[in-house]
């Protein structure tokens, strides 16, 4: 499906292409019909699906001037060839197949299949019935609004601005919700090294929200970082990249994060796909030379299989 994206200012009248909302299959309008209603401004090459909502709709002219006029004609006022619906639209232009981003890569349903000395996947770590009493837990606990997604730190509270951690702001220990989990990690035979964990962020990904590539902070944490996928599966992909190919966002008192990571070259990437439940172990390599990084996508596509990632997603985060 084409896809489509706001123009930069002063280019609108320029584009055939119109966003327009409050208008699909959702609300009982079929593509022909939406088709047939802006013909009438000039010959309409097709409607597609602006997103996942079913009531938002690209409709692309032959002619720029037909894209502005059915604008002027109609945006903010009824259609009444629409059943009367009043639309809000914009002018949208068709985003360039190279500036998608980079290519999809074959996504592992096992950590060993990649290959990345240190990267441990465990999966079916807790049960159904302890998932959902953790989903429980932290949704009586205190939220913190970041600008794409939700987060709560135990033990220490780590600082986005710093991105690392103040030592001498304890917060106490881990909550009592997540000692059996602490346990099943100190027990685990398949776990190369002990540490006693006293860090834990919770986040909550709404849909379609992911993750920069990064290297949590060397200064910060130590050698072993787990995380426990909760309620939605996502793909996370690992990117390591050749020396002199790309350059940190900040100090090396942050985490190393990539400023436009589709512009380097010189990268290896590989996907695994973390289902609800499984525990995701880096160490080693994996945890200090490979960037981490989940697509910010809604559905995503695991070999020829499309999963939909869910409401939400919760990940359980623990660091020493």
């Amino acid at each position: 499906m084409p896809r489509f994206v706001r123009p930069k200012e002063g280019d609108s009248e320029s584009s055939p292409n119109l966003y327009v909302a409050n208008c699909g299959p959702a609300v009982g309008l079929q593509f022909d019909t939406i088709a047939s209603a802006f013909s009438s401004f000039g010959e309409v090459k097709g409607v597609y699906a602006a997103d996942e909502s079913g009531a938002r709709v690209i409709v692309s002219f032959l002619e720029p001037a037909s894209a502005h006029s059915a604008f002027i004609a109609l945006n903010g006022r009824p259609c009444p060839r629409l059943g009367g619906r009043s639309l809000h639209i914009r002018h949208s232009i068709l985003q360039p197949p190279s500036s998608r981003g980079m290519a999809s890569v074959p996504v592992s349903l096992n950590a060993s299949d990649l290959n990345i000395p240190g990267l441990y996947l465990f999966h079916d770590f807790i049960s159904a019935v302890e998932e959902e009493q953790l989903l429980q837990a932290v949704d009586t606990g205190s939220w913190i609004s970041l600008s794409k997604r939700r987060v709560q730190h135990y033990g220490y509270k780590f600082c986005y601005d710093t991105r690392n951690v103040d030592t001498k702001q304890h917060l106490g220990a881990l909550p009592s919700f997540v000692s059996f989990i602490l346990e099943r990690i100190s027990l685990s035979p398949d776990i190369p090294e002990k540490l006693d964990l006293d860090q834990l962020t919770v986040n909550e990904y709404p849909p379609g929200v992911g993750l920069s590539p990064h290297i949590d902070t060397h200064s910060a944490f130590e050698g072993l970082i787990f995380s426990l996928s909760l309620a939605g599966p996502c793909i996370m992909e690992f990117r390591r990249y050749t020396a002199g190919s790309w350059a940190p966002k900040t100090a090396s008192i942050s985490d190393t994060e990539v400023e436009n990571p589709n512009s380097c070259s010189e990268v290896s990437r590989k996907a695994i796909y973390l289902p609800p439940r499984s525990m995701l172990l880096l160490s080693g390599e994996a945890r200090c030379a490979w960037h981490h990084y989940i697509p910010h996508h809604k559905i995503d596509k695991v070999n020829e299989t499309m999963i939909r990632r869910g409401s939400r997603r919760v990940s359980f985060t623990f660091r020493k």
